[in-house]
């Protein structure tokens, strides 16, 4: 059950500091608007839309195989190993591989740029609290 309870006072008096100052709508929205921003999310778009249309066309290849080939599924490559069990394993392979290379892309090349965004964002903060 929800209520429109107001938030608990802050300890220590009504002075008292109740945590880091919190940026202003409008300071998110300069930063959202600024080059640095877009070139950050053209990093994360230009790494992530391919991978994800070529995962998905994989996947569907698979799923369209194992229904209408069945006979090319079926079609032993050695033992009990068949084409079907080899490309399923595929999909989880890939899975990962996909994992690990977007780790590595947000290390390398996300991660920096959005520590230089918030370290900007931080320091916005400190001016207009020191204002």
């Amino acid at each position: 059950m929800a209520t429109e309870a107001p938030p608990p006072p802050p300890q220590g008096g009504a002075d008292a500091h109740t945590g880091p100052a919190q940026p202003t709508t409008e300071a998110f929205v300069e930063v959202q608007e600024s080059a640095e921003f877009g070139e950050l999310r053209r990093t994360y778009r230009s790494f992530a839309f391919p991978l994800t249309v070529a995962f998905i066309a994989w996947y569907l290849l698979y799923v369209l195989l194992s229904n209408y080939a069945g006979g090319f599924m079926g079609t032993k490559l050695f033992g009990n190993i068949n084409v079907a069990l080899v490309l399923g394993l595929g999909q989880f392979a890939t899975t990962f591989l996909i994992a690990w290379l977007y780790s590595r892309h947000a290390a390398n090349r996300l991660d920096p740029k959005a520590e230089a965004i918030k370290s900007r964002m931080e320091q916005m903060e400190q001016s207009e609290a020191d204002a």
